[in-house]
């Protein structure tokens, strides 16, 4: 779990840590990846976009001083740090992973708790995009979880959707449970999904899983009119609305009139604070609402729920379910307007 890679405070996992020991050796379990790139999480990097106000060297500077102090990327405000792709170096020979020399990976599990060292003081990054080039070194442990990236996708495509694999088969396994309740009990009501924040890139994708997982009625909410437009012409949501998420009274009704009814599921996918509430009450009671941004408040969600005497339950998207790079990466192959989304944010950044 790398508890011997804590250096304080003593006795907390890595993820809880203040700093860890990002020293290249590696323990007979452990694997060292030559980084390539990074992919900061979408919550993290707007923190630091507006906290320096745009401007791309500020915000390099700050993630190289985060890095330095404290031997691997965790946005101190967010709480949350991404993950990245490079190239396996050496794999200690008790190590469970499975990987050998040579082999390009991907991690899945945040850096938040990986030993990372930055080699190249990020001289090709210009601090204006979540994807970040560098040179460095990264710590995998016995539990961290990786995939090897797929020959037939570009790697910084594989990058985008490994990064938020979590939230598509975590949306399929909640819709589909509903989908078979109600078809066990006779019940013809259809499953009603609302995706907050849905041109995003896990918004996407879990608009693409609900759908397949046999949501009958599906709907995108996006912000602003480009990404109404996007999200539209791709055609993976039934309705796309357009509403500001942190709003509750106005993200409820944009909801609950593109579906004609609150949501069976509500998916969380935006990276700004404050759209809790609106997330509640945009859901049937009975209903499902998963949080997979890191910038959600979980003691507002709570306390919200309790004040509007909402009946709902709450999941936090921890990011891993079994099988869920596959299923990600099944879902961009297979989905036209999954690829197009995804293909237009990284042409764009």
């Amino acid at each position: 779990m790398g508890l011997h890679r804590v250096v304080e405070p003593a006795g907390v996992l890595p993820q809880a840590a203040w700093r860890l020991d990002a020293r290249p050796e590696i323990a007979p379990n452990e694997v060292r990846i030559r980084v390539e790139r990074l992919n900061l999480d979408a919550a993290s990097f707007r923190q630091l976009w507006e906290k320096h106000g745009g401007d791309g060297d500020a915000v390099r500077a700050e993630v190289l001083q985060i890095v330095s102090a404290r031997g691997k990327m965790q946005n101190p405000v967010t709480g949350s740090g991404g993950m990245l792709i490079g190239t396996v170096e050496q794999a200690g020979r008790r190590s469970p992973l499975g990987l050998q020399a040579g082999e390009r990976v991907a991690t899945l599990v945040s850096l938040t708790l990986t030993p990372l060292v930055i080699l190249d003081g990020l001289a090709r990054w210009d601090g204006r995009s979540e994807q970040v080039p560098c040179d460095g070194y990264a710590i995998l442990f016995a539990r961290s979880i990786v995939a090897v990236l797929p020959a037939d996708l570009d790697p910084q495509l594989s990058l985008a959707v490994l990064d938020v694999c979590g939230a598509p088969a975590l949306t399929a396994r909640v819709v589909s449970r509903y989908v078979a309740d109600r078809q066990r009990a006779g019940d013809p009501t259809p499953v009603r999904v609302a995706v907050i924040g849905g041109a995003g890139k896990s918004g996407s994708l879990s608009l693409a899983a609900a759908r397949r997982a046999g949501a009958a009625r599906t709907v995108g909410v996006v912000p602003v009119v480009a990404e109404r437009d996007a999200l539209a012409a791709v055609g993976l949501a039934d309705s796309v609305a357009l509403a500001d998420a942190r709003d509750p009274v106005a993200l409820s009704t944009a909801v609950t009139t593109a579906l004609g009814a609150p949501a069976d599921v509500t998916v969380v996918c935006v990276d700004v604070p404050g759209c809790e509430h609106g997330a509640v009450l945009a859901t049937a009671d009975g209903g499902t609402v998963v949080f997979f941004s890191m910038a959600t408040s979980f003691a507002a969600a709570a306390l919200g729920a309790e004040g509007l005497a909402a009946d709902v339950t709450m999941l936090v998207g921890n990011g891993y379910v079994p099988g869920h790079a596959e299923f990600a990466l099944g879902l961009l192959r297979s989905e036209s307007g999954v690829r197009a989304l995804f293909e237009a944010r990284l042409a764009a950044d």
